[in-house]
């Protein structure tokens, strides 16, 4: 079991957030669960576990400095898919795919959604 409820994102967009996550979580096997409330959009697998959000107080959403979500990939095929799919729905590269030193076998990329929002995707079993 994980430690968190849900991580979350502001946007200003929600149909531009949507095109891009829609997209981008597409080969880490995330879909789109829905609507959440009229903030905006949930994705998981069976839950709500990541959401894209307008704020909730009506001030402008931007990104956290030092913010990122992570997301666990299938395969390393699965994080190269999350780069391209991303960089073509209006996103930006923050480390194209490759080897990660921290740990083990780790294999990820980094991007930063139409909202400046940093998400990446991370695979951890060894090169097939």
């Amino acid at each position: 079991m994980g430690i968190f409820t849900h991580n979350c994102v502001g946007t200003n967009d929600v149909d531009l957030a949507a095109r891009f996550y829609d997209a981008a979580l597409a080969p880490l096997g995330i879909v789109r669960l829905g609507d959440f409330l009229d903030q905006g959009l949930a994705y998981g697998n069976r839950a709500a576990e990541f959401l894209v959000l307008r704020p909730i107080d009506g001030s402008a959403a931007d990104p956290g400095n030092g913010a990122t979500i992570g997301f666990k990939a299938p395969n390393r095929a699965a994080v190269d898919a999350f780069h391209l799919a991303g960089l073509a729905t209006g996103g930006s590269d923050e480390g194209a795919p490759g080897p990660r030193g921290a740990v083990p076998n780790a294999y990820g990329a980094y991007l930063r959604d139409p909202d400046g929002n940093k998400i990446c995707a991370y695979c951890f079993k060894p090169e097939t």
